[in-house]
């Protein structure tokens, strides 16, 4: 029998088998053996223990097509990535550091803006000049009002989605509206510091309907990106790709050199100065890193 671990808790993995249920399961010793750990979002081979009792055994870990190291988990289809469009206003260079991060693993992202039910019009507009040629779709929605929460599902219909944010934007609630009975802890934001407090405490699949999954992960407050080449990170831009080979010299990093096409996009406004200010602070962070 297979299925899919849909949540993992001290030792027991909750397995979701298409129009069967939720199996609580341990994991053989073999996985100890050769070190290896399920992990949700893992399609799995499990033998049942007690039908009545819905529980077994996982017996075999089928393989992962991607694996999220922060949250754990595996076999994502896509990322929504969640994030306010006021209170507290978007961080734009952290927001830009989970779409390097997607893009990285080979995830393909969706970014979700909410809280349009009190932001102006001139926000949404500054949003979508920036963001309009990032290379995923974009979205405005109001969680509190429920609007364009449909156009939301059809995204979802037939995958497992991670959503990816910070605390404080509406993650948890946007769940609890996407499913019904998800009972998920929604936490305030902070007047202080206009911060979102952690309320998300392990990771957890949410099963919409067959084949659709959704799930929270921990609020980030920061986002470093570390594991990759300098000379890598234009790839994760998809608005440098039109101007690559029109630079005067091969290989430009779109940094400090003369006669750079990425550069003047930026001064004519053809690419938007929010996202290069993203990248050079990413590129300069990646070019120092093996210096501590």
């Amino acid at each position: 029998m297979q299925g899919k671990i849909v949540k993992g808790i001290a030792g027991f993995y909750y397995v979701h088998v298409a129009e069967s249920g939720v199996y609580e399961c341990r994991a053989k010793g073999i996985f100890r053996k050769d070190r290896m750990k399920p992990l949700v979002g893992d399609d799995v081979e499990m033998e049942v223990l007690d039908e009545a009792e819905k529980e077994g055994n996982i017996t075999a870990l089928l393989p992962r097509r991607n694996e999220l190291v922060r949250p754990a988990v595996a076999n994502i289809d896509q990322a929504l990535v969640v994030f306010a469009m006021v209170k507290p206003s978007p961080h734009f260079n952290l927001l830009d550091r989970f779409l390097v991060m997607m893009g990285r693993k080979g995830i393909p992202a969706v970014l979700c803006f909410n809280k349009e039910d009190i932001a102006l019009g001139e926000k949404l507009a500054q949003l979508e000049e920036i963001y309009r040629a990032c290379g995923c779709p974009l979205l405005f929605i109001s969680v509190k009002e429920g609007r364009n929460i449909e156009a939301l599902e059809e995204l979802l219909e037939g995958k497992t989605t991670v959503i990816a944010g910070p605390s404080g934007v509406g993650k948890s609630s946007l769940i609890n509206l996407l499913k019904p009975g998800a009972d998920m802890e929604t936490g305030s934001i902070s007047r202080k510091i206009e911060r979102g407090k952690h309320t998300t405490r392990h990771s957890e699949l949410f099963l919409l309907r067959e084949g659709s999954y959704i799930m929270d992960t921990p609020g980030f407050s920061s986002l470093y990106v570390n594991d990759f080449e300098k000379e890598e990170l234009k790839m994760y831009f998809p608005e440098f790709a039109s101007y690559e080979g029109k630079c005067r010299f091969k290989g430009c990093d779109h940094m400090h050199e003369p006669g750079c096409a990425v550069k003047e996009a930026v001064e004519a406004g053809e690419i938007h100065a929010v996202r290069y200010a993203s990248y050079r602070e990413m590129y300069e962070e990646l070019k120092n890193r093996r210096r501590y």
